[in-house]
This record gives structure tokens, sequence and C-alpha cells, in this order.
């Protein structure tokens, strides 16, 4: 190979490079923009206290590991969570919990999609990701989260709520266990079930192959 057709070649690589870098900042980042709006369209249900909320806006995460890495994954739930911070009525405790779990969900799928790169192994490393998300979210909340919240509001009146829903639960460890993990399995069950339904068709998008 000649100097001259080496140094083309080094340019390509470059270029190809550069290129790569400059889709996955920026999908990256319109990605983190739609998580963090997805944030602000939580909703309450019947079965849960009234401060457990349920979103989607893991939803961009997920899409961002399977399309760019976990790396993009994790990078989504940082951004979404930071920016959350500046409206923050949690200390910052909140955005630190979701960040997290975030990370527990999208890693997992992340990295068994790039290992099996199919539909039944973006489903199972999304499948997984929700259970480890749900299971992590026990301790998480129990020795983190809740501590943190007993200085607003006691363990008594947090138990209370809970009880006014399942008049037998005799201990906040009891609550995360019965409430708070299967509530976060089905935030994460959401966000699977929708990137199932999208992820196809906004691929080649996302790749910048259309």
């Amino acid at each position: 190979m000649t100097n001259e057709n080496a140094t083309k070649v080094t340019e390509n690589k470059t270029g190809t490079v550069q290129s790569v870098n400059i889709r996955f900042m920026a999908v990256t980042a319109m990605l983190s923009a739609v998580a963090f709006i997805l944030m602000f369209l939580d909703f309450s249900v019947p079965v849960a206290p009234s401060f457990l909320k349920m979103d989607i806006s893991e939803l961009p995460a997920l899409i961002a590991a399977f399309s760019m890495g976990p790396v993009s994954g994790v990078v989504v739930c940082l951004i979404k969570n930071l920016l959350h911070l500046t409206i923050t009525s949690t200390g910052g405790v909140g955005e630190l919990c979701n960040f997290l779990l975030g990370v527990a969900f999208v890693v997992p799928a992340g990295f068994i999609y790039r290992v099996k790169k199919t539909k039944k192994g973006a489903i199972a490393g999304a499948l997984i990701g929700t259970v480890i998300m749900g299971v992590f979210s026990i301790p998480l909340n129990y020795f983190l989260t809740y501590p943190v919240y007993y200085n607003f509001m006691s363990e008594e009146v947090i138990l209370t709520l809970y009880q006014a829903i399942v008049p037998s639960m005799k201990s906040i460890l009891q609550c995360l266990v019965c409430f708070n993990m299967p509530f976060t399995m089905v935030k994460g069950l959401l966000s699977v079930i929708i990137t199932m339904l999208v992820y196809k068709p906004l691929s080649p998008i996302i790749k910048g192959r259309n």
C-alpha cells in the first residue's frame, strides 16, 4: 500500500469514527430530552400509595442501550436526572434513586442485546434488566431513599399510607417487597413492551440508515 493510499484509509477511518461519535452524542442527547419530558407524565395507580408514581421515562434509555450501547443508556439516565435536579422536590435523593434504578435496568439489557442481537436477545435482556431493577429497588429504598424521606415524613406515617391499602403490612421492608418491587417491575415492563413495538421502525433512523 502506498503512502497516499494509507493516508486515505486513515482519513476514512477517522471520518467514520467522528461520524459515529457525533451520532452517538446527538442521539443520546435527543433521547435524554425525551426521557426528561416523560418524567413529567407520571401518574398514580390505585393499588399503590400516592407518592409512588408510574412513568415510562426509562423507555428512551432502553432504546439508547439497544441502539447505541449500554453507555448511551446510562448517559440518558444521568442527563435526565441532572436536568430534573433543577426542579427537584426530593433534595436530589429521588433523582439519585431514579438514576441507579435506571442503570440497573438498561445496563444488563444493553449488554445482553450486544451479545445476542436478536429479538429474543432483546426481550431476554430487557426482562432480566426489569427483574434486576425490581430486586435492587428494595435495598436502595430501604437503606438510601426512605431514611432521607423520614426527615420529612415519619416512618410511621409512611407505613400508614401502605396500610391504608393493605392493612396487614407490618414494616417498611415488607411494604418494599410487596409494593415497591412489583411496582418497579411493572414500570420496567411498560418500557419493555413499548420498546418492542417501536424499536424496529426507529432503529434505522437512530442509526442513520435512512
